[in-house]
């Protein structure tokens, strides 16, 4: 069988740092955060103080909802979907559909860790209240998990596969394979890929209670999210949401689309909390092996491999993410591909975290240029046993280069790495 190859032509964000893709470019290339003190944080006495999450008013909603869509919404994640989801679609120069009649050939994977937690409450307490009838016509479709991409392909009209991925912080990444694949075997032209994550309390709530988060930075939010710092002390929650077009090639050329990267291979899989892996650690064998595979798969040696965008959270796991990337690829200290890590800037946006990632993954491809990994000055001594000093940059590098790898790994021992390739038509 004949497989397509797979290009992505169209790209949305929706950051804490940049909900444009122009903005969100100008900002990682300067290395400006997101990261913000949050007085409810504080209020309901969080011991992380401090959260990103992009900022948006409601002028600019008002252009992707309808007034009556907007009357009841109270889910960000199903905003920020959206938002993220229409740009990449019309950055890619793709109107919706016909109104009779769905695009049979395009589809998205949007995935998320929950829906509409906001609204989820609200509709609580109303049943609580003794009050359910007052709960309206909007809740099933703001809490269910698949309310994104349900929202998205309405607006678009799609006709195609139409659904919702959930794998914690591995979602993003892995939705884009799961469209890639999907693309490459000719069951659609078009997949609108991406993730979201909600915003507030009742999302980050739990990551405080399991102390993952940093404490030590609530005066100075910027300087808090800091990966691969040797005082780095735990990740700041961030929300959020990106977006891609995956496209055919094929239909790519005949439509004149832009292109701005080929997705070449990727893997996933799961350590099945075996060995070292738990529900909340990864299990080295399976990341090891899902890049090694992930490389396979994209038909090329680990040494062709230039820049590593990693999950990389600012917790204690950093080091031992570098040992297994070091280890599937197989190089010398002096030979590690440049890494770097967005949530220097955006903070950990959960199940949005791979997408967004993803996004400044496909700029840099496309641009020419390593974004500086921003709080990581005082490199973690672990890491620099491990890897030179000079593959971790602290300064935005103008660099044309061909194949970059990015991984992201979450809770339930989950893994997906995607190879990505400056576009040849060759």
């Amino acid at each position: 069988m004949i497989e397509n190859r797979v290009v992505i032509t169209g790209l949305g964000v929706c950051a804490p740092n940049g909900t444009t893709v122009s903005d969100f470019t100008h900002a990682i290339k300067h290395g400006i955060s997101g990261v913000r003190h949050q007085p409810e944080l504080e209020r309901l006495g969080f011991s992380c103080k401090i959260a990103a999450a992009p900022e948006i008013d409601e002028n600019r909603v008002q252009q992707y909802f309808t007034p009556l869509e907007m009357k009841s919404l109270d889910s960000p994640g199903i905003v920020y979907g959206v938002i993220a989801g229409l740009d990449a679609w019309k950055d890619a120069g793709l109107e919706p559909a016909d109104r009779n009649e769905p695009d049979w050939e395009s589809g998205t994977i949007f995935g998320t860790g929950t829906s509409g937690i906001d609204k989820f409450r609200w509709a609580i307490n109303r049943i609580d209240e003794l009050q359910i009838r007052k709960l309206g016509s909007t809740v099933v479709a703001q809490t269910m998990a698949s309310g994104v991409s349900a929202f998205i392909s309405g607006k678009l009209g799609m006709g195609n596969w139409v659904t919702t991925n959930s794998s914690a912080c591995a979602t993003g990444t892995e939705s884009i394979l799961m469209a890639f694949e999907h693309i490459k075997s000719g069951k659609a032209k078009r997949m609108l890929a991406g993730s979201t994550s909600d915003s507030g309390p009742y999302i980050w709530g739990g990551f405080d209670a399991m102390k993952v988060c940093t404490f030590k930075h609530n005066g100075q939010p910027e300087k808090g999210s800091r990966p691969m710092s040797a005082t780095a002390s735990g990740f700041v929650p961030g929300s959020g949401a990106g977006a891609m077009v995956l496209e055919s090639l094929e239909s790519a050329i005949a439509r004149g689309a832009k292109i701005y990267a080929e997705i070449i291979g990727g893997h996933t899989n799961s350590g099945g909390q075996r060995g070292s892996g738990t529900m909340t650690a990864p299990n080295p064998q399976a990341v090891q092996r899902c890049i090694v595979k992930a490389v396979e798969s994209a038909g090329i040696g680990p040494d062709e491999i230039e820049v590593i965008n990693g999950h990389l959270t600012a917790t204690a796991k950093d080091a031992l993410e570098i040992e297994n990337w070091k280890g599937a690829l197989g190089c010398s200290a002096d030979h590690f591909p440049y890494i770097n890590s967005l949530k220097g800037m955006v903070g950990h946006c959960i199940s949005a975290a791979g997408s967004i990632e993803c996004v400044a993954s496909v700029l840099q491809l496309h641009e020419g240029f390593i974004f500086g990994n921003v709080n990581c000055e005082d490199l973690n001594p672990e890491i620099n046993a491990l890897i030179a000093k000079n593959r971790v940059p602290v300064k935005l590098i103008n660099k044309r280069f061909n194949v970059l790898a990015k991984a992201s790994f979450g809770f339930g021992d989950v893994n997906a790495c995607i190879i990505l390739k400056r576009f040849e038509n060759g």
